[in-house]
């Protein structure tokens, strides 16, 4: 099948997904490392003409920003599955949870949507925001309200830094399973009695 007949095959959408999955697979090969993508490149991994991605992404600064607010749009869905499945008063860790499990899962995406310049984008500062939000969610009510904002930033640099670390290889539990094991210790031992305390 020649490459133009494979890009004709694209229709309602198919043709930007197929881009933003040819360029993640690239981005994780480089460990988020964008200088592995380029336009050229994810049309070829894709395998469509080098002319096709430019249908939807004008430039790779378009490609990179939406890579990125997808990364976002994942991990806030995911933190919100997990904050819906879980016990009452185990709301904070299983966000926690959650956002570490998707660093350690897409490491290259992880690293790429915190440490690129094109969070500053609209839609990916909004996606980043929202996401964000869903720990934020999470400020319980026995912290008075002119000390929200440190607590959430302490929150979130508490979840954000388990992954990082984790990633960096500065910390070493092992396993799945131990992973789980220390986030719920650090969860336990950091936030104490408000880990489990929710706004209404």
């Amino acid at each position: 099948m020649s490459t133009l007949g494979r890009v004709d095959g694209y229709h309602h959408g198919d043709l930007r997904s197929a881009c933003l999955d040819a360029a993640l697979e690239l981005l994780e090969e480089g460990g988020g490392d964008e200088a592995t993508l380029s336009l050229r490149a994810v049309a070829r991994r894709a395998g469509v003409s080098s002319n096709a991605p430019y249908r939807h992404y004008p430039d790779k600064g378009a490609l990179l920003a939406a890579l990125a607010t997808r990364g976002f749009q994942e991990l806030k869905a995911l933190m919100i599955s997990a904050e819906a499945a879980a016990a009452p008063g185990d709301a904070f860790e299983a966000l926690a949870q959650a956002y570490v499990r998707y660093a350690i899962d897409h490491p290259g995406l992880f690293r790429f949507m915190y440490g690129h310049p094109c969070s500053t984008h609209p839609d990916t500062a909004a996606a980043a925001a929202e996401t964000t939000a869903v720990i934020a969610a999470r400020l319980p009510e026995v912290v008075p309200a002119e000390q929200r904002e440190a607590f959430m930033v302490g929150c979130w640099s508490l979840v954000h830094g388990l992954g990082s670390l984790l990633l960096d290889g500065k910390l070493s539990p092992g396993g799945p399973d131990q992973v789980t094991a220390l986030v719920h210790t650090v969860v336990a031992t950091m936030l104490g009695p408000h880990r489990g305390a929710a706004r209404e």
